[in-house]
């Protein structure tokens, strides 16, 4: 007769290969880390372990949304949530914001800041409040708003989660708020801010072995310095995060370093190499997958057409990425490229045509930090 175990000890011991799980997932191995969760998933719901159901979902959930499966991700995520509806708020925030990321992801940026906005507002009306949940939604609300062009919702955001970091229990907390506050301080230009912030990130993900996390850090450098004109450090802090997170196999994110790092070569002089690259992702995004780099990637792709006098390609390829920006809601981009398609039709004698799309690009403002690539060149 098979011996029965105890549900405690079972429950100890699931909980144990979960942090295991974890671990792996944050040494950048995805599919290993999810694969792992799903075997827990199985062998908690056979003990009927519904805390460990839930854990193991939120596992395979960000294990998904590193392989850059959003529509995977997304449903564990939300059978994670159904798991967890009766919890208090703090314990499902970090479903909450797993489901916010993967709508961000696939280019619903106005979907994942109402997630957001109502997990934050529910976080408040709890007692006692959670710091670490509060900051763990501030801080992701920060890119969303930004897209948007919302930026002092943004800097709201990242104002509360600073003040709100010395009583965060979590060090990598810590440091992925002060990544994301980064984007704040650009919007401000405030360069030299910014870039500090992220060596204190970079320095807590170093010190606590997060390699992924860290990936993410140089990407974000290297968007920092992009922005800023420094080219030359953009092009290595990208090339760094995109060996990093080739290594780890994080398909999506490595495809959207992809992009702004063509937007860097081209913005150096070597617009060739710029579309091989562009050429080697575009296939990777979609408009539910990585809609707003999609844009991004057709914006630059015009911009090189353009720049070799091919008219006709230039505007398919800016009126692609206009209907994946209006559809994403991405402010700053969509304003950007308007006044892109709106001088290469005016320069074509097509004044009507460009009077529409400055229109459309009206009511949307460009700032540093707005913007998925450096701004066109006036």
């Amino acid at each position: 007769m098979r011996e029965r175990k105890n549900p405690a000890a079972v429950a100890e011991e699931l909980r144990r290969r979960l942090t295991d799980a974890r671990r792996a997932l944050d040494d950048g191995a995805a599919e290993e880390a999810g694969a792992r969760y799903a075997t827990l998933l199985a062998e908690a719901g056979e003990h009927g372990l519904t805390a460990e159901r839930a854990a193991a979902l939120l596992g395979l959930g960000e294990s998904a949304l590193e392989t850059g499966e959003l529509a995977d991700a997304l449903e564990h995520f939300e059978r994670a949530g159904d798991l967890l509806a009766d919890e208090p708020a703090p314990l499902r925030a970090p479903v909450l914001r797993g489901r916010a990321v993967a709508h961000y992801l696939s280019g619903e940026l106005r979907y994942a800041v109402h997630l957001l906005e109502t997990g934050l507002a529910e976080l408040a009306r709890a007692e006692p409040q959670d710091p670490d949940a509060l900051v763990l939604l501030h801080a992701t609300a920060i890119g969303p708003y930004m897209d948007m062009g919302a930026h002092h919702r943004a800097a709201r955001a990242a104002e509360s989660a600073l003040a709100l970091a010395p009583r965060v229990s979590d060090p990598a907390l810590v440091a992925r708020t002060h990544r994301s506050v980064a984007r704040t301080l650009l919007a401000q230009g405030r360069h030299a801010e910014a870039d500090a912030s992220l060596a204190t990130a970079a320095g807590l993900y170093d010190r606590l072995g997060l390699r992924t996390e860290l990936a993410h850090c140089h990407w974000m450098r290297g968007y920092v310095r992009a922005q800023a004109g420094q080219l030359a450090g953009a092009e290595e802090e990208l090339r760094q995060a995109l060996l990093m997170l080739g290594e780890t196999r994080a398909a999506l994110y490595r495809s959207q370093v992809a992009v702004e790092l063509a937007d860097v070569l081209h913005r150096r002089g070597s617009s060739g190499d710029a579309a091989e690259l562009l050429a080697g992702v575009l296939g990777d995004f979609s408009s539910e997958r990585g809609a707003v780099h999609a844009a991004a990637a057709h914006r630059l792709l015009g911009i090189i057409a353009e720049d070799a006098h091919d008219t006709e390609a230039a505007e398919e390829h800016y009126v692609r990425a206009l209907s994946l920006l209006e559809r994403a809601g991405a402010a700053g981009d969509l304003a950007d490229l308007c006044r892109l398609l709106g001088d290469l039709l005016r320069r074509s004698g097509r004044t009507e045509a460009a009077l529409d799309a400055y229109r459309t690009g009206l009511g949307h403002r460009t700032a540093p930090g707005s913007t998925t690539l450096g701004p066109a060149q006036l």
